[in-house]
């Protein structure tokens, strides 16, 4: 063809005969080069640019290498020849690979209007975005096909990603998935801060689309941005903050090479220390919990991840149990104890105040004697702001734990410190759970009142900010972490059956119950004699220590003991310990 070409049609004989007498061995050399270079192991279907470049190389190659032949055997064609024959052998491989390609995006562009897949807006015009578009258009296997993008970025507005136009910000959101018929929204936004996040949510939310979402890069570190990480927008992307930002250097100063010991380390707080603890190198994570399925599955998750990079142990008993803790301490002698073993669940402590006693208070007691004992260099107690102006046993408790540390502390070399914060999504007892259980099955979704308020965070974020703050400690100190702004759970209910494709008070009825046993409108982080100071970082404060007498804690925890049978006697020991406690009675008579 080059040849063809190069003499308008009519081709020198001389030429003629050179080409007749070579043609064999040129085609071989380029079969070689082919196959040397991997042009023939390539698929069709998901060629790209890269298969390209390696057309481009091989056709360059064998040209050359056909040139040298000729110059090298006297066969000497004009070099223009040479030069339309790579043009034109580059046209033709590199068009027979993409052709695949070429004919199915034709072919899904005829029948974009007609498909039963759903059409999809991606926002984010980034290369999260592009990657999206792109998996979408090559697997005709995902129920999808991108229509339209949206990106804040007015320079990219108005250009196309792979044949997709960007039609606007996120004011036209909701115009446009009407307009366009959209069913599906990506989120492809994976360094996106949360509170912008969830800006674009809100309005997403209204358009009654299923939403997915690609998660935050702090959610796939070591691991790229695929289409297999979309999952569906959740409430903790409503409620979740930015990522946390940790000093690593002072928290690897505290664990790096020491034992660490996690009381409750099978449970939702307690699972996710294991899980942070691990990157700041210690010696070894014993995880202490009475629940063996939760430490089993936990043991089996790390071991699996981390294979022998890690050394743990998995031990089961109870913090009631004194000589039990006595035996793990002596044996492991932990550096560092986190203590997030407890009762959480108030409606039912109020019917077991005994229980409550027995694992919060005496179980606290037990681990922190065993520190003291086994000179601990750091013990961390996971507290709640429940146990602010406590009005149920279980919160009433975990202020008294708190006045055990805060009394041991003054008496030990150990550094004993708590750390309190409010409800934690997802975690055990958690309403999310039972939010979701219910709009799944398609019974009303149960709010104790439509005033109720409580703080939220996420599992890995309190998980960070617990072990930051054990690195800030010096002992005696309550930390209380940044819980933002309170939420109102009927709200939160409506945004999670709007989540899950529903139309509030339509689709999935709302219900209020009443307020539990024990349970108040709204919870608090701090007492008003605690005050509160600043710490280096900004999601974590410190509430003034009170001036306490361990001995007069030991004796009101031996009252305690005496009356554990006797739930009356029980709560007005309480009351002589814990000053700002009210029972639940008292609550509803102020109500």
């Amino acid at each position: 063809m080059a040849l063809l070409l190069r003499f308008d049609g009519k081709i020198v004989l001389e030429y003629k005969d050179m080409y007749y007498s070579t043609f064999v061995v040129l085609t071989l050399i380029k079969i070689v080069v082919y196959g040397v270079l991997g042009l023939y192991s390539s698929l069709w279907r998901y060629a790209s640019i890269d298969e390209l470049i390696q057309v481009f190389f091989a056709t360059a190659i064998e040209t050359a290498l056909c040139y040298l032949y000729g110059e090298f055997f006297g066969v000497r064609l004009p070099r223009s020849v040479y030069i339309m024959s790579w043009f034109i052998t580059f046209i033709f491989i590199g068009g027979s690979r993409l052709s695949y390609r070429i004919l199915r995006r034709l072919n899904n562009f005829v029948r974009n209007d007609k498909t039963d897949k759903a059409r999809v807006m991606v926002i984010g015009a980034g290369e999260a975005g592009s990657m999206v578009i792109k998996e979408l258009q090559k697997h005709d296997e995902l129920n999808g096909i991108p229509v339209a993008i949206i990106d804040d970025d007015i320079h990219k507005q108005k250009s196309n990603i792979h044949g997709i136009p960007v039609l606007g910000g996120r004011g036209k959101i909701k115009e446009i998935s009407s307009k366009h018929g959209i069913d599906e929204i990506i989120i492809a936004l994976p360094s996106i801060p949360k509170s912008e996040l969830r800006k674009i949510v809100d309005i997403c939310k209204d358009t009654k689309c299923k939403l997915k979402i690609l998660p935050g890069v702090y959610e796939i570190i070591d691991e790229k941005v695929s289409l297999k990480r979309i999952r569906d927008v959740n409430i903790e992307d409503l409620l979740g903050r930015d990522e946390v930002n940790l000093n690593t250097e002072e928290i690897a100063g505290y664990i790096k090479d020491e034992i660490i010991l996690i009381t409750g380390g099978g449970g939702s707080i307690g699972s996710e220390l294991c899980r942070q603890l691990i990157r700041f190198k210690p010696k070894k994570l014993v995880i202490f919990d009475i629940y063996e399925n939760n430490a089993y599955d936990l043991e089996n998750e790390l071991r699996s991840k981390y294979k022998d990079k890690l050394s743990i142990e998995v031990i089961i008993g109870s913090i009631r149990d004194k000589e039990r803790l006595n035996q793990v301490f002596a044996k492991y002698k932990p550096g560092v104890v986190f203590h997030a073993a407890a009762h959480k669940h108030v409606p039912l402590m109020e019917l077991n105040p005994g229980e409550a006693i027995k694992n919060n208070v005496i179980g606290t007691l037990n681990v922190v004697q065993a520190s003291d004992e086994f000179k601990v260099k750091k013990f961390v107690l996971i507290s709640t702001d429940k146990a602010v102006n406590p009005t149920n046993i279980m919160g009433a408790t975990k202020r008294v734990a708190e006045m055990i540390v805060q009394t041991m502390n003054k008496r030990s070399k150990t550094e004993f410190v708590a750390v309190r914060f409010g409800n934690v999504l997802g975690s055990n007892g958690s309403v999310i759970p039972l939010f979701k259980r219910q709009i799944a099955q398609g019974i009303p979704v149960t709010v104790t009142h439509p005033e109720v308020t409580r703080f939220f965070m996420t599992i890995p974020e309190a998980a960070q900010l617990v072990i930051q703050a054990g690195a800030m400690a010096k002992g005696g100190e309550i930390f209380i972490l940044d819980m933002g702004q309170s939420v109102r759970i009927v709200d939160l209910a409506r945004d999670l059956i709007k989540l899950s494709g529903f139309e509030p008070d339509v689709d999935i009825k709302i219900e209020f119950t009443g307020l539990r046993p024990g349970e108040k409108l709204y919870e608090e982080l701090l007492l008003r004699e605690e005050g509160i100071q600043s710490t280096s970082h900004e999601n974590i404060y410190i509430g003034k220590p009170l001036d306490l007498s361990f001995n007069e804690v030991m004796m009101g925890i031996r009252a305690l003991e005496n009356s554990i049978d006797d739930k009356e006697a029980l709560k007005t020991c309480m009351k002589n310990i814990v000053s700002t406690y009210t029972g639940c009675d008292e609550v509803a008579a102020s109500n």
